[in-house]
């Protein structure tokens, strides 16, 4: 397989849909990645659906690739650094009553890197505030314990492959890529692309935080703390925050139940 002929495979399948990736509408839960790839000395971007579930428990995140040996050591540590985020936002006075699991969907390769950190992040967030995703933008960042928003390897490849799968599904005029704004000074895009920008049909948006980052994708305030160190109502960080306390109520009443018909 010639260096190119890997590229037009991959997007023949997004194409007729047997890689499933979706360029428009809205989702819990579920956020386009990206990743890049590499044949020899070339190399592409391809985004990368992934998705996030979480349940009652205090287990964790857990990484679906990591646990089937398909993640490497970087990736491993971009999950922890953004558990501690998670940690340090949410769980000053109260335990994190959370289990999840995180995985790059229908990947098969080793998959290496904290770039994607962020993007697993706000799909985490997406879910236990129940608030949709847009599906028009992708997403690339890694992410610290205090929600900057960290700049990445291959940034042109990875905006240039989320233009050619918006192009081959449809242009919206909202669809686009989210870069940390260090990356802006790398960006050297190709024609075509730059002059899609420049015509409003496909956007690059340079975030500096997971605040930011979160508002892009959802719509919606994420909430500044107040004097008392609350989250306001209806935004995303205070619909996080009741859902957590939830999930805390509920883990606690169940736990409570297992000890009183052990007795």
């Amino acid at each position: 397989m010639d260096r190119w002929e890997q590229e037009e495979k991959i997007k023949a399948s997004i194409e007729d849909g047997t890689i499933m990736i979706h360029t428009d509408g809205e989702v819990i839960g579920q956020i386009n990645g990206l990743s890049v790839l590499y044949t020899g000395d070339y190399r592409f971007g391809q985004p990368n659906k992934i998705t996030v579930r979480t349940f009652l428990g205090q287990k964790g995140i857990v990484n679906i690739d990591r646990e089937s040996y398909l993640s490497g050591p970087f990736h491993a540590k971009g999950l922890l650094t953004l558990t501690g985020y998670l940690q340090g936002e949410f769980a000053q006075n109260k335990p994190l009553p959370l289990s999840a699991s995180i995985t790059f969907e229908q990947s098969y390769a080793t998959i290496d890197g904290d770039s994607a950190s962020s993007t697993e992040l706000f799909a985490l967030l997406s879910l236990l505030a129940q608030l949709p995703i847009k599906q028009g933008i992708a997403v690339t960042g890694s992410v610290n314990q205090w929600g900057d928003i960290q700049p990445i390897g291959g940034v042109n490849e990875k905006v240039e492959g989320f233009y050619y799968t918006c192009k081959a599904n449809g242009f919206t005029g909202e669809q686009g890529v989210m870069i940390p704004v260090q990356n802006v000074k790398n960006l050297m895009l190709r024609n075509e692309v730059i002059e899609a920008i420049q015509n409003g049909m496909f956007h690059v948006w340079a975030v500096r935080t997971v605040q930011e980052g979160i508002e892009l994708l959802t719509g919606v305030s994420s909430g500044m703390r107040d004097e008392e160190g609350h989250f306001p109502d209806g935004t995303v960080f205070g619909l996080v925050e009741q859902r957590l306390v939830t999930m805390l109520q509920m883990y606690q009443a169940g736990k409570q139940k297992q000890q009183v018909s052990h007795h």
